[in-house]
Parts: structure tokens; sequence; C-alpha cells
């Protein structure tokens, strides 16, 4: 596969997007799906895992405690530097890259396992990461990607902001990722045994402009949308979130208790 001049400057434009807010302060809200991911898969000791678009180091670091061998990989840096303090402090080894989920600094048939949690759903080529997870897994080795599924709670956000300040030309939906269906075709004929389960992590804040004003403040895509309009629009985008926090909420006055939707798809590669 070739690279486009659109689709670099749509990745340069997503980089940017992620290297800003302060993901790190979202980043814990999805631990519990990384650790799903590692649960579901099977992550047995001296597997070579490999974690695409690692952030903060949630699933290597959650491989690398069942005694994997773990890498990850990343193209925020700040993001890595977090990851690798976190493996220091737990005295984990950690193989962490930058690199780009299209791009996967490591040869044909590495990993017994190609894992991803709330990560490649946001490359800009959808096409080209799937087949890069596909290529760096060995035969019989497993893939499994959790995503965030399109009507879902962060669905509806991503959904919202869309709508405030639409994506660059030539984005996808990254919650693309959230629909087994979808992720067979991206997989394509080099898996087999395509399956899914949905699941839902529970969040709690203190009220609904709680969630806006974190997600606002530090979450990439929120932060950067709000920063591209005007006070008006940034109340609007507010306001819809807050919103939308509300029609979810679940918490019968006791602070906003969301629940956001996930869907975990594995494969076996051919």
């Amino acid at each position: 596969m070739t690279t486009t001049p659109q689709m670099t400057e749509l990745r340069d434009k997503q980089q940017k997007v992620w290297s800003s807010g302060d993901y790190n302060r979202i980043a814990a809200l999805t631990v519990p799906v990384s650790e799903h991911l590692v649960e579901h898969v099977g992550v047995a000791p001296g597997a070579r895992v490999l974690d695409v678009a690692t952030g903060t180091g949630h699933v290597a670091l959650a491989a690398a405690r069942r005694g994997a061998t773990a890498s990850g990989i990343d193209y925020v840096p700040a993001l890595l530097d977090i990851a690798r303090r976190r493996a220091e402090a737990e005295d984990l080894a950690l193989d962490l890259s930058e690199a780009d989920a299209e791009a996967l600094p490591h040869p044909d048939e590495s990993f017994d396992l190609v894992l991803s949690a709330i990560g490649v759903m946001f490359s800009a080529d959808h096409s080209r990461a799937a087949a890069e997870l596909v290529r760096v897994c060995r035969p019989g080795g497993r893939l499994g990607v959790a995503s965030w599924t399109p009507e879902g709670f962060i669905g509806g956000m991503l959904g919202t902001v869309g709508r405030h300040a639409p994506p660059p030309p030539g984005a996808q939906p990254p919650t693309r990722w959230g629909t087994e269906s979808v992720v067979a075709e991206l997989l394509g004929d080099g898996v087999e045994d395509v399956g899914s389960v949905t699941a839902t992590v529970r969040q709690r804040f203190a009220d609904a402009d709680a969630f806006a004003d974190l997600f606002l403040t530090y979450y990439g895509p929120t932060f950067a949308a709000a920063g591209r309009l005007d006070e008006d629009g940034r109340a609007a985008l507010r306001a819809d979130l807050v919103g939308l926090a509300a029609s979810y909420d679940q918490g019968n006055g006791d602070g906003a208790v969301l629940d956001w939707e996930y869907r975990i798809v594995t494969a076996t590669r051919r």
C-alpha cells in the first residue's frame, strides 16, 4: 500500500490533536477496557504481545503483568514517556517505539498477539492500519481490538463534536471499528474466526457539567475542536456535551453515572 499526500496530512493533523490537551488526565478511564481485552484474548506468560497505539501503556502493561513479552507503539512521544515511567514504577519490561499504526516498525509475523484498546480506531488510514495488524501477527496468532461503538455514549460524543467542528477531509469515523462486520472487512482474507463481544465501562463524574469540562480541557479531540470555535461556538458545544451526559445519566441524583459501550473484535491470523 502507498500513502497518499492526503493521508499523510490527515495523519499529521490527528497526531497534533492527540498531542493537545492532556490525555493522561483521561486515559485512566479506559483502564477497565484494556484489562478486559487482555483477559478476553487470554494473554499468557511468554507470549509476544504488541499494543498498537498504546498511549500511556494500558494494554502493554497489563500483558507484561501476566508475564508476556510486551511491546507498544504510539505516535505521541509524551504519552510514551508516561508509559515508560509507569513500567519503571512497576519494574516491568516494555519495548516502546514512536511509530504510526499504519507503519509498524516490526518484521512480518513477529507477535503471537496484536492488540489495541481505544487506539487503532483513531488511525488516519483504517485499511492500512488493519493490514499492519495482520502483517505483524504470526499465523495462528490472535488479533484483538477494543473500540467504542457508534451507538454508544462515546460514539454520541464524537458525533456531537463533529457537528460543531467537522473533521478534516478524508477522515473516517473512528467508531467504525466498533462494528464487527466493518473490522472483519478491514482485516480481510488474512484472518478467520472473527467474533466479538460487547460490554460497558461505568464512569462517574460529579455531574454532567464536570464531564463536559473535563473533556473540553484535557481530551484531545474535544479540546482541539473547541479551539477551532469562537466563544459562542464553544458554549454551544459545551451545552450539547452537558445535554448528552445528562441524557445517559443513571446516577439518580448521586453524581453523573455513565455507561460507555465498547466492542472487542477478535480474529485469528491464517
